[in-house]
């Protein structure tokens, strides 16, 4: 095992990448080393079985998991790994397959000190949480400093504050950056493998940029600060977390534990697309909307992220202005991401309800809109249903019931990733529907493999899942959807012609999925009107048209790059007027808003 793995370790480095994450196979030929280890090969054991298993409920989690389970319990024995070092290491799994071995651990007084460690900081405890309480409650004292320590948010507290000086190096690409730049097409089978695919990052050549992209960013982090993002118009395009990924890659920073996995980051545009934005989010990087016009490639600038201003970091001058999108995001990059913030308040809210306290304030809360005695649109309406009030206003924070969420198969292998990382095992979603439409025809090998193991994955948590040939996701569901209802789909197509739906990144798609919910700032709202019938002669496609050409005569939508508008980006499009139009041609409309 240790043989073929160095040469794959080799033939990876060769491309100047990390190797792949063990999978279970090698996790179990690891174990067996691990009980008798080869002299000289002890430290490299324990970094692998350390730093190079994928967490959650990835198979080879559940390989490490049951093992050191088993010396936790003493049914086996490693001269590496004793019984504490055992609770600590499965302490680091984020949750899922480790969660059980944790919570007996509490029982064993040799261990019980670092089960309650571990789980302080474990927030994918979903059910559990329920024994952990009921632990507690029947007078177990470790599982008592557990709730304690989830009531008083100590996952939180105990990483550091975003602090009131980032100094970060420029790397600018000057234009618009839509996801393809970032995560091409032709490569979307590497897409599942971040530091492969990352190499394909702004390979295809475009104006301003000068040699090689990468190459660049690499010299600029020899100057010893993080390297920021930057670009005019950031993340337009298709809904692929593989550009957040790539981006992040090449400028973010190790997940402790978690291999091939980046986080945090800085990214600075004039505008940023909404779902690329929310995909920042969700990776714990600090997405800032501002003029970027000052900066260049190579300057190094001082953010300030409390006060709202870049400065230039030699001379001290203003380069830049800035408001933070929301007040909730320093609380998001200090979380480490959108997800497990959320995760992590409700956790917590949940131990404070249990134990009789107030609720917390420790974080941010979202700043409610101005009150207003308007009525709703019917987006407005549509969202209120799906989060139990009458209306919700344009700027209010809300987590939507999602009833139906979308995967197809481009972006699906990576869903599977996250929802590994979610340790999910059931969805919580009503339909999750996986589609091979983007594959079926011409599959390369990597391809094949997904349709051969992705179907069980999502059929075996309650979703269905469609076969290559049968057809493309969008028209399985338009033929599914609910009236009324809210939705979500790892695809910028992913319109709905009844109800509403907000596309997502692989990692939203994912959390909608497993929670039946999805966060979001309700956007504004566009309204375009059609009056009168559609005449002999103009076709469907001219209404799709007639949208955009509208919103050019009236000046509210520009073609040229210098100084864009456009007044769609980032709204909701509600459309309404010609009554006769069938869902499928109501669908082509509201599709077409992908592209706006």
């Amino acid at each position: 095992m240790l043989k073929t793995y160095r040469e794959h370790v080799d033939s990876r480095a060769a491309e100047g990448i990390p190797p792949l994450p063990l999978n279970p196979e090698q996790v179990a030929g690891l174990v067996e080393l691990l009980k008798s280890p080869p002299p000289g090969e002890e430290e490299f054991l324990l970094d692998l079985i350390t730093n190079r298993v994928p967490a959650g409920v990835d198979q080879a989690a559940y390989v490490k998991a049951a093992f050191l389970a088993d010396l936790m319990r003493g049914n086996c024995s490693s001269p590496l790994i004793d019984k504490v070092h055992a609770v600590q290491l499965l302490g680091t799994m984020l949750g899922g397959y480790n969660i059980t071995a944790l919570i007996e651990a509490l029982d064993n007084e040799e261990v019980a000190a670092q089960a309650v460690a571990a789980l302080s900081h474990t927030l994918l405890m979903f059910d559990a949480f329920h024994d952990v309480k009921a632990k507690a409650e029947a007078g177990n004292v470790h599982a008592g400093k557990v709730m304690q320590s989830w009531a008083d948010a100590d996952w939180f507290t105990s990483r550091e504050g975003v602090p009131d000086k980032i100094t970060v190096t420029v790397f600018k690409v000057p234009g618009e950056t839509n996801t393809d730049d970032l995560s091409p097409a032709p490569d979307a089978w590497s897409r599942p493998d971040i530091p492969l695919h990352a190499k394909a990052m702004l390979k295809n050549p475009r104006p301003g940029m000068e040699g090689d992209p990468l190459a660049t960013i690499a010299a600029l982090k020899e100057k010893g600060n993080p390297v920021a993002y930057v670009g005019d118009v950031v993340g337009t395009g298709s809904s692929r977390k593989s550009a957040t990924n790539s981006v992040l890659w090449h400028m973010g920073t190790d997940i402790p534990f978690i291999p091939n996995k980046r986080a945090g980051g800085y990214c600075l545009g004039n505008n940023i697309a909404p779902i690329f934005f929310n995909t920042m989010e969700d990776a714990g990087a600090l997405p800032i909307e501002c003029d970027v016009s000052k900066m260049n490639t190579g300057d190094v600038i001082d953010i300030y992220p409390h006060e709202g201003v870049i400065r230039d970091h030699q001379s001290g001058a203003e380069v830049s202005k800035f408001q933070l999108k929301t007040n909730v995001l320093l609380d998001e990059v200090r979380a480490g991401g959108r997800i497990p913030l959320i995760i992590g308040r409700g956790l917590t809210a949940r131990a404070r309800e249990a134990l009789s306290l107030p609720p917390s304030d420790l974080f941010a809360l979202p700043l409610p809109p101005k009150e207003s005695s308007k009525g709703y649109s019917l987006a407005q309406k549509i969202m209120g249903k799906a989060c139990g009030v009458a209306g919700i206003r344009p700027g209010t924070y809300c987590e939507p019931m999602m009833t139906t969420v979308g995967s197809q198969d481009t972006t699906g292998p990576m869903t599977r990733d996250e929802l590994k990382d979610l340790a999910c095992l059931g969805f919580s979603a009503d339909l999750v529907m996986q589609s091979f439409c983007h594959t079926a025809a011409y599959p390369k090998p990597v391809d094949i493999n997904t349709q051969h193991t992705l179907p069980d994955f999502i059929s075996s948590r309650g979703g269905v899942s469609l076969r290559p040939g049968d057809g493309i996701i969008h028209s399985w569901l338009n033929r599914m959807l609910l009236p009324d209802t809210v939705g979500t789909g790892g695809d910028s197509h992913t319109r709905f012609p009844i109800g509403i739906s907000f596309p997502a990144g692989s990692g939203l798609v994912a959390f909608a999925a497993a929670t039946g919910v999805m966060p979001l700032d309700m956007p504004e709202s566009v309204l375009v009107r059609f009056s009168g019938h559609m005449q002999p002669g103009v076709t469907l496609r001219d209404l799709v048209n007639a949208i955009p050409y509208q919103a050019i005569q009236d000046g509210l939508l520009t073609v040229a790059k210098e100084g864009k508008k456009n007044i769609f980006s980032g709204r909701i499009i509600e459309i309404e007027g010609l009554p006769d139009l069938k869902a499928e041609q109501a669908f082509e409309l509201s599709d077409a808003t992908a592209e706006r």
